[in-house]
């Protein structure tokens, strides 16, 4: 495992993370996914990402008892909160002082610690101000209760403004988490390039894509069972919405298993390989269904891809890669609104 500091002063993170947003409290049994997170701390992994959404608050109870009798200064903590007080799509008050404080006092419990080393802010709310949201976040850091901050979703000026604001407060605004992978690259044009001056990383979700760029759903087939998007509540969402099951898509990443087998890589390998390629990512966050994935996955950290291989690999995906910065999860749920 191979270890960066977040941002300009965040904590020191694993490159590859270990979340649990359709596993822990959904797809598996508690005692399938604690095996996960053992085996991802034994294999290197020391930065573990939930969110108090994530199943209801079970994720971060899960998270909570794998991580049990490990030293807490081994292991970096990350939560998220904002999506509404009960769950569901973001809503107003999302990131309302009240929330934020009530949310974090019940984190920290469900989590069995005394503080969070990155509280991220999830999705953006633009019916509370953000000098309130950014208040309460540098309460939280003045209580010792949270490390750094960060947001997950966010457009290139809403990251902005709020890097305005930590920098006036004194709060170390540090990590920006996105969507990214070979098939979506919407942070590339404008998100990335915001946050790269601001001394803000990346700390990646999807890096496979919910799975489809393991390879394991085959163009014309039923979806297999057991995968994510089947076992998992909700774990197809996401793949429908940005069109990741369709056959055309799934025909392009079966094209890409003899440039990942050239490589001396599997698929998976070589998809987050590419992730990590990208010199402003500092952690992919993956998530697994079975212990065994995670030892294979990481050897991932060691590939280096070729600027060949990196162009190859844009020729076979072609038009399936999206990239409109107007897809950002924020900015798409703000023009709805």
């Amino acid at each position: 495992m191979e270890y960066r500091r977040l941002g300009e002063v965040g904590p020191v993170v694993s490159r590859v993370a270990f979340g649990n947003s359709l596993t822990a409290g959904n797809q598996l049994d508690d005692a399938r996914a604690v095996d996960c997170v053992r085996t991802a701390f034994d294999a290197g992994i020391t930065t573990f990402d939930t969110a108090d959404v994530y199943a209801d608050g079970r994720a971060e109870e899960v998270l909570g008892t794998a991580l049990a009798g490990i030293p807490r200064d081994q292991v970096v903590i990350c939560t998220k909160v904002g999506r509404g007080a009960g769950g569901g799509s973001n809503g107003p008050g999302g990131l309302s002082r009240e929330r934020i404080t009530a949310g974090l006092e019940a984190s920290l419990r469900r989590l069995g610690t005394d503080h969070v080393d990155l509280y991220q802010a999830h999705l953006y709310d633009d019916a509370t101000p953000l000098e309130e949201t950014m208040g309460a976040f540098a309460d939280a850091v003045a209580a010792g209760k949270v490390r750094c901050v960060g947001v997950s979703e966010w457009a290139a000026d809403e990251l902005t403004e709020a890097a305005r604001l930590a920098r006036g407060l004194g709060v170390p605004l540090v990590a920006n988490q996105p969507q990214y992978n070979m098939l979506w690259r919407v942070v590339e044009t404008e998100v990335i390039p915001a946050c790269e001056p601001l001394g803000i990383g990346q700390v990646v979700w999807s890096p496979l894509a919910g799975g489809v760029l393991s390879g394991k759903y085959l163009p014309g087939r039923e979806l297999p069972p057991g995968s994510r998007a089947v076992a998992a509540k909700g774990g197809d969402v996401s793949l429908r919405r940005w069109r990741f099951l369709d056959d055309e898509v799934l025909e392009r990443v079966q094209r890409l298993r003899p440039l990942a087998g050239a490589a001396g890589l599997t698929l998976p390998q070589l998809a987050l390989a590419w992730v990590l390629q990208n010199p402003q990512v500092t952690s992919a966050v993956i998530g697994a269904s079975a212990p065994d994935q995670i030892e294979r996955n990481l050897r991932a950290v060691d590939a280096v891809l070729e600027p060949d291989l990196m162009a190859r690999i844009d020729d076979v995906l072609g038009g399936s890669v999206v990239r409109d910065p107007d897809l950002t999860l924020s900015r798409m749920l703000r023009s709805r609104r």
